[in-house]
């Protein structure tokens, strides 16, 4: 469950029903009609409202028949709430809100660096390169409080950490096939592109050795085919890490909260496109 929801009118037609012309359109949640707002742990009452004697009675004030449709979208919001407690856990807070976008930013940064440190840590191997697919990120972590809910919005699926080991001509294949306008979340890389050409790759501040091996972190959807690649062809190894992709992202948050400090991060110039 997101703060913000996305309404989208749905297109039903019955039969006898005149051909007709529908549309739709995506609008922003602001509670102008009972004042419902994102619940958290303990203001349930006040966040969502009230049902008692046949009336839902909202958090503005208003009151409607248990029978209207509004009562009866709140009956299935507050049935659903116990379940949901858990999810609302805070587990960090962040000074502003942490953005995904290409072809790097901070929060593609922060996670896929997160996993690099990771593996390193579960294999007790060297990590050059970290791989992430955009398409994975699914959120971006908001201003103030970061939920648990927030963070397995951001990375919703079932992905496995794996560390691979990789030639360095098979990563100069890999990242020349992403191409100037389709990298994925990288780390540990600088990567230089003119003119839409890929001119320079360095790995740990180094230029890329075709000759040497190098250990890569990267998630099972994108061993044999996910979002158009195939990082398991022609590794050299490939071992699966019992590590879900959000598992290392929620332990460096509550981490930065433990240390007292505001999550944040940075873009670095690690793929600089001219």
């Amino acid at each position: 469950m997101r703060r913000i929801l996305i309404f989208v009118a749905a297109l039903f037609l019955t039969l006898g029903l005149s051909a007709q012309e529908y549309s739709w359109k995506a609008v922003q949640m602001d509670g102008s009609r009972a004042g419902c707002r994102y619940a958290m742990q303990n203001d349930l009452d006040e966040a969502v409202g009230t049902i008692e004697g046949g009336v839902y009675t909202a958090p503005n004030g208003a009151k409607f028949d248990e029978n209207s449709d509004v009562a009866k979208i709140a009956a299935l919001v507050l049935a659903a709430q116990p379940a949901m407690s858990a999810k609302k856990q805070i587990v960090g807070c962040a000074a502003r809100e942490i953005k995904e976008g290409r072809p790097e930013s901070e929060l593609s940064n922060m996670i896929v660096d997160v996993l690099m440190e990771e593996a390193a840590e579960v294999t007790g191997k060297p990590v050059h390169m970290g791989v992430l697919n955009f398409g994975g990120i699914r959120a971006n972590l908001p201003a103030g409080n970061i939920l648990l809910d927030d963070v397995e919005s951001m990375l919703p699926f079932q992905n496995y950490l794996v560390y691979i080991e990789h030639k360095g001509s098979e990563i100069r294949k890999i990242i020349e096939e992403m191409g100037p306008r389709r990298f994925q979340a990288l780390g540990g890389v600088k990567i230089l592109v003119e003119n839409k050409q890929i001119v320079s790759i360095e790995l740990g501040g180094e230029p890329l050795d075709d000759e040497k091996v190098y250990g890569v972190v990267s998630i099972t959807f994108l061993l044999n085919g996910g979002d158009g690649l195939h990082l398991a062809d022609n590794a050299l190894s490939v071992q699966t890490l019992d590590v879900l992709v959000r598992e290392p992202v929620l332990k460096y948050i509550m981490n930065e909260t433990a240390e007292g400090r505001m999550v944040e991060y940075h873009k670095d110039g690690r793929i600089i496109i001219r």
